[in-house]
C-alpha cells in the first residue's frame, strides 16, 4: 500500500478535506497583513531583556506551572480578585485546549462568522459540529440569530471575539451579556485587541458561572513571545489545566515576560500611537472613496473596488495586506490592512491610491 493510499484509510476524512493555516513569506516586505505591533522595543529595554535571558536555564525544563509570568501578568492587568489564569503558547493553544475541554460529537460550537478561523477548525479537531451565525451585513452581531442558534444547538461552547477579526468592530456588552445567559455551556470572550478598545469584558468575567476571557501579548507588541492566557472562575481554570501539555511556556518566555510586563508604559504607548494611526489611516482612506468600517481593533477593514487586483497591486508595491474576497460573502472585495508606523500607512495609502487611479484609466 503506498503512503497515499494508507493517508486516505487513516487520516479522518474532515482533515483530509482541509488545508493547512497558510503563513505568506513577508521577507522584504511591509508586513501590513498580521495585526502586529510594528514598533521595536526601545534600545534600553531590549539590552534589560537579553541581560535577563541570559541567566535563563535552558538545559532545564521550564517552571511548569510559569509562576513568575503568571504574577507578572496578575499585577500588570489588576486581575480582578478570585479570578484564575491559565497561560498557553499563543491564544491558538488555549482555543483547541478550551474546545477539548468542553466540545464533543454532541456539543457544539456557535460562533458569529466571520470571525477567527480558529473557532472553526478547532471546532474540527474537537470533533464537534461547527455552527456559525452570519453577522449583519453592517458587521454588527446578529443578536436574535445567535440567541436562536443557541437555543436549537445547546452549544457545549460559544466564542465570541471582541473586538472582532477581521472586521474590528466592538460588540454591545448588553448583546455579550443576552447571549452567556442563554448558552447553556460556556462562552468565551476572546479580547486580543483588547489594547486597541474602550471597553473589555474582564472586570465581569466573575458575575457569570459560564464565562472565561481569552487575550493574548502578541497583539500589543510581543508577539514572537508566542504567549496567550484565559482569565476566569478557578475551577474552569482548573478543568483546562488537565489538557495543558507540560512545560507548555517556555523558559525564554517565562523570563522575557516580566521584564516587559514592568515597562507596560512602553506598550501603552504604543498603542495610543496605534490608535491615533488608525484614525489616520481610517480617515485617509475614506478620502479615496472607499468603504471603510469603523475598526476598535490595530487594523483597518476596508472594501476596494477589486481586492484581488489591489492586493496584486500592494504586493507589487512591496506591502503584504490580507485579502478576504472570497473567505465569506460578507466581505466581498474587502482587505483587512495592520496599522502600521506612519511611514508604512503612508507607503500603503500612496501604492493604493496609484492603483485606484491607474485601474479608472
Amino acid at each position: 500500500m503506498s503512503v497515499r493510499a494508507r493517508i486516505a484509510s487513516t487520516v479522518r476524512p474532515e482533515v483530509q478535506q482541509i488545508a493547512r493555516y497558510h503563513v505568506p513569506d513577508a521577507r522584504g516586505l511591509v508586513k501590513l497583513d498580521a495585526m502586529e505591533n510594528p514598533y521595536p522595543l526601545p534600545p534600553a529595554l531590549g539590552r534589560e531583556l537579553a541581560d535577563a535571558i541570559t541567566h535563563a536555564k535552558i538545559n532545564r525544563y521550564p517552571d511548569a506551572d510559569a509562576s513568575l509570568a503568571r504574577a507578572a501578568l496578575r499585577n500588570a492587568l489588576a486581575l480582578p480578585e478570585g479570578v484564575d489564569i491559565l497561560l498557553g503558547n499563543g491564544s491558538d493553544e488555549l482555543i483547541q485546549i478550551i474546545a477539548s475541554t468542553v466540545a464533543h460529537p454532541g456539543g457544539a460550537v456557535v460562533a458569529p462568522e466571520p470571525s477567527f478561523v480558529m473557532y472553526r477548525r478547532t471546532a474540527l479537531i474537537a470533533n464537534a459540529p461547527f455552527v456559525p451565525v452570519d453577522l449583519r451585513a453592517d458587521f454588527s452581531l446578529d443578536v436574535d440569530a445567535m440567541a436562536a442558534a443557541i437555543e436549537r444547538h445547546a452549544p457545549s461552547l460559544v466564542f465570541i471575539a471582541n473586538p472582532n477579526n477581521p472586521t474590528g468592530n466592538l460588540f454591545a456588552r448588553e448583546d455579550l451579556e443576552r447571549l452567556i445567559r442563554a448558552a447553556p455551556g460556556l462562552v468565551v470572550v476572546d479580547e486580543a485587541y483588547y489594547a486597541y478598545a474602550d471597553a473589555s469584558f474582564l472586570p465581569h468575567v466573575l458575575e457569570f458561572p459560564n464565562v472565561v476571557v481569552l487575550r493574548t501579548v502578541s497583539k500589543i507588541g510581543m508577539a514572537g513571545l508566542r504567549l496567550g492566557y484565559v482569565v476566569g472562575h478557578p475551577d474552569w481554570i482548573a478543568e483546562f489545566d488537565k489538557l495543558r501539555p507540560p512545560y507548555n511556556v517556555g523558559a525564554l518566555v517565562q523570563e522575557a515576560l516580566p521584564v516587559l510586563l514592568r515597562h507596560h508604559e512602553v506598550f501603552d504607548a504604543q498603542a495610543a500611537a496605534i490608535r491615533h494611526e488608525r484614525a489616520r489611516l481610517s480617515a485617509a482612506l475614506r478620502e479615496l472613496d472607499l468603504d471603510v468600517f469603523p475598526s476598535q481593533a490595530n487594523f483597518v477593514l476596508v472594501r476596494v473596488p477589486d481586492a484581488l487586483a489591489a492586493h496584486a497591486a500592494l504586493r507589487a508595491a512591496r506591502i503584504l495586506v490580507k485579502n478576504l474576497d472570497g473567505t465569506h460573502a460578507l466581505l466581498g472585495n474587502c482587505l483587512r490592512i495592520t496599522v502600521g508606523t506612519p511611514d508604512e500607512n503612508d507607503a500603503l495609502l500612496d501604492a493604493l491610491a496609484d492603483h485606484l487611479k491607474g485601474s479608472m484609466k
